[in-house]
């Protein structure tokens, strides 16, 4: 178990944020382990030409077989939003021999073997470097940047837009407990029971002391995690809220539960579709895709939803989020009475 120990000035300093460069390792792991992220699958078989093309065995050493990674690829964000382009250029620089330590590490404390590719590349650390951070960005670019990750970011956006009501209606317990069931809040103290064979038996406690706290989700965890190693503020990384919703078709749009027809007749059912998806905060952008329709189309309707006190829209970034306001709560909650009735 891990205890953070927050004052009030590291409560006013925990910020939340996410890194591409995280979300592009880190997502080799559906790849390799695609029973732990079936909503990923679908995208993974869309990659498979592209994918085959890359530096294939390197690409997927980077994850252990119990799911490590070395530390050098998922480094702290320095912003909540950093660019990849930056990210990419600062694992370019990674200091040779921290890289080495980091892939030695990573390998060891999992109790595996290094691969023959890693093998053959710990020890000449300058040539280790240039190649995982080739391979990366030729990854991101082919597979990933397309189409996956403005998918991914708005899953992402989402989840921060939800974390930060949480926290405006609920206070830090509401925060924190809401995040993830490895995770609770009492007097001041943030408990973190992490359940890998590899962590469960430590028990250490961090005082904050003023750093404050980096939170972030992602698509790529099982559970909650920290990293305590790094230097800089403790960071959490969890489940990003929505997750599942990567598993939808984005070509031809998932059509939302049934009780939306119950809308239809009052709003039509365009509007009505785009009340029952926004439960959860989503950009025009990924409802568009979401329903297989422009997003010149969606932002009508958003619109019109909007003035009709039916929606809530709130700027994250370079994003509008948008999401049901307590009117369109209950309204939504009306449909499904009608529907079920």
């Amino acid at each position: 178990m891990f205890e953070f120990r927050l004052g009030v000035d590291d409560l006013a300093t925990t910020w939340f944020g996410y890194s591409p460069l995280q979300e592009t390792v880190l997502s080799l792991r559906a790849r390799i382990r695609p029973g732990c992220y079936p909503e990923q699958q679908r995208w993974v078989a869309g990659w498979r030409s592209g994918y085959t093309a890359l530096d294939t065995a390197l690409l997927e050493s980077l994850i252990t077989p119990l799911g490590f990674v070395p530390d050098f690829l998922t480094p702290r964000p320095p912003v909540p939003r950093p660019d990849i382009a930056t990210e990419l250029a600062g694992l370019a620089a990674t200091p040779p021999e921290v890289a080495r330590t980091d892939v030695l590490t990573a390998y060891r404390s999992a109790g595996n073997t290094l691969p023959l590719v890693l093998a053959a590349l710990v020890d000449d650390p300058p040539a280790l470097v240039a190649r995982v951070a080739g391979a990366l960005e030729a990854y991101w670019t082919r597979c990933l940047a397309p189409a996956w990750w403005p998918r991914a970011r708005s899953v992402l956006e989402a989840d921060i837009a939800y974390r930060g009501r949480r926290l405006s209606e609920h206070g830090a317990e509401g925060l924190f407990t809401d995040l993830d069931d490895r995770l609770s809040w009492h007097a001041g103290v943030l408990r973190l029971t992490d359940p890998h064979p590899a962590t469960k038996a430590l028990g250490t406690t961090v005082d904050v002391a003023g750093r404050g706290l980096v939170l972030m989700p992602t698509l790529f965890a099982l559970g909650a995690v920290t990293d305590l190693v790094q230097g800089g503020p403790p960071v959490i990384t969890y489940p990003a809220r929505g997750k599942a919703t990567m598993g939808e078709d984005t070509e031809t749009g998932r059509r939302p539960p049934e009780r939306a027809s119950a809308l239809a007749g009052l709003i039509g059912a365009p509007r009505a579709r785009l009340l029952i998806l926004l439960e959860t905060p989503a950009s025009t952008t990924e409802l568009a895709h979401r329903l297989g329709v422009t997003p010149a189309a969606v932002s009508r309707h958003l619109g019109a939803l909007t003035a009709a006190g039916l929606l809530e829209r709130t700027r994250h970034g370079r994003s509008v989020l948008y999401r049901r306001s307590v009117l369109g709560d209950g309204l939504t909650a009306g449909g499904r009475g009608a529907a079920g009735g």
